[in-house]
């Protein structure tokens, strides 16, 4: 069964050990980064703080593992990445119910005070408090499509916030649909604390006309439940801690940033547009949530690898079905690194996936393609594949003017992000079509051991994997 909830998750999480309480007082300012990220370091719990200095108990750490990531989708290993491929192929459609749990408490207009939210301030350098477990949910001005996705919005004042929406993303292209039909003012809502379906749904990569909301009902295997927003005519899933109802001013801005990112690096402050509080709700005894952000490996990174590693393989294997297994790896910021396993059916394909998964909206800066009996998610296996099974001058491609990532910090900051522009590698670790492969005795590809005179065997011990091993287990 789905989680109905945040809290329900929370449920889960404590009752496997993944979640505990801090009771003693931890300060917003820097002491709450450093808890978590000290417990995300060695994959441990989720931490409430009890005592920040607000009326609110603060909880991170929440998506900071791999193992988290499988109790929200109720699978192992095994299973998880075609339980999201079946959500997707089966979506859901959302439902509008009349009384919600997150209209329990609600403030409007000037009574809203963003002050009395406990949001933390995450590294030394960032420009003040910021909202990283956001989700903001939008509507496409011109087909209404909601969109539903991570931003990052500062606290600049009680009555003002700002935000990064870059031009590649969805909630970045509705502002600018918006501006572009003479709007001097764009509604959303800021939502926080949710069913973790719908906190995973937001990375997923779809197309522009998708409904998030049905993606996240194919996830949860249920509908997901919506109430109309208080102030803005807007739907918000009905079961949120808390949701913040703004306005975008198109015609004022305030300075915004920095924020130390998900590169690694802090990106520099500009001016951005002012989003003001029209309505702020919320349940009765509400979670506020915090999550890390900051040089990978952090929470928000695991939070998007297997949704975006799903979604990616589902759009690949569209136009190269042999494609098994994709990487997109958290030190690239699960953005900058994609690596394929695919068996090529002929000369020249992993050339095609290559070039293909450059002009994808993940924007990726390296791209390796490998044989199948390598495990994309091992960095030493992928790194000897390119040690002995590439030639520089053969396998090596590389593309110049493309779309930059978002948020490349080796990119030319003093052009706008819609004009930045980088480069991509790309580098084909297959063995050249034709080769057939044995490994430890056994050919692993009787396609390509149809094809051509020459053999490559790989030294391995056969069965190792399998082998029992009670000693090792018990360690």
């Amino acid at each position: 069964m789905p989680y109905q909830d945040f809290r329900e998750f929370l449920d889960a999480l404590r009752a496997r050990g993944e979640l505990i309480d801090v009771d003693r007082p931890v300060a917003l300012e820097l002491e709450v980064a450093k808890a978590m990220r000290k417990s995300a370091a060695v994959a441990g719990p989720a931490i409430v703080f009890t005592n920040n200095g607000s009326e609110f108990p603060l909880v991170g750490g929440v998506y900071n593992s791999r193992a988290k990531a499988l109790i929200a989708y109720g699978c192992d290993e095994d299973t998880v990445v075609e339980h999201i491929l079946h959500g997707l192929a089966q979506r859901i459609p959302p439902v509008v119910i009349e009384h919600a749990p997150v209209h329990e408490n609600v403030v409007l207009g000037d009574d809203v005070d963003l002050a009395t939210l406990p949001v933390p301030r995450y590294s030394p350098d960032d420009g003040g408090p910021y909202i990283t477990a956001g989700i903001v949910v939008s509507r496409d001005p011109d087909s209404g499509t909601p969109d539903i996705g991570h931003y990052r919005f500062e606290i600049i004042d009680k009555h003002t916030m700002s935000f990064l929406a870059m031009p590649n993303h969805r909630f970045g292209k509705n502002l600018a649909k918006a501006a572009a039909r003479g709007q001097k003012s764009f509604r959303a809502a800021l939502v926080i604390g949710v069913d973790p379906m719908l906190a995973y749904t937001g990375p997923i990569q779809v197309p522009e006309d998708t409904n998030d909301f049905e993606v996240a009902g194919g996830l949860r295997g249920a509908p997901v439940e919506l109430v109309k927003c208080r102030a803005i005519d807007l739907e918000v899933p009905a079961h949120a801690e808390f949701v913040i109802e703004f306005e975008v001013d198109f015609d004022h801005t305030v300075f915004e940033g920095p924020l130390g990112e998900y590169t690694g690096y802090y990106t520099p402050g500009s001016m951005k547009p002012i989003a003001r509080p029209l309505a702020l709700t919320y349940r009765d005894k509400p979670y506020f949530q915090a999550l890390l952000t900051g040089k990978p490996t952090t929470e928000n990174h695991v939070l998007k690898q297997l949704a975006f590693e799903a979604s990616f393989l589902d759009s690949m294997r569209k136009t190269f079905p042999t494609i098994e297994r994709v990487a997109i790896p958290p030190s690239g910021g699960v953005n900058f690194r994609v690596v394929m396993a695919m068996r090529p059916r002929f000369a020249g394909e992993a050339r095609n996936a290559i070039l293909t998964a450059m002009g994808s909206n993940v924007r990726p800066k390296t791209v390796i393609v490998v044989d199948p009996d390598i495990d994309v998610q091992n960095s030493g296996e992928v790194e000897w594949a390119l040690a002995f099974r590439t030639q520089p001058a053969r396998d090596v491609i590389i593309v110049d003017d493309l779309p930059g990532g978002p948020l490349d910090p080796t990119l030319d900051d003093t052009l706008p992000p819609d004009r930045r522009t980088g480069s991509a590698l790309g580098i084909d670790a297959t063995y050249p079509y034709g080769t057939a492969v044995k490994v430890a005795g056994e050919a692993c590809g009787p396609a390509q051991a149809e094809h051509g005179r020459e053999f490559v065997e790989v030294a391995d011990v056969p069965g190792w994997r399998d082998y029992a091993f009670p000693e090792l287990d018990a360690r």
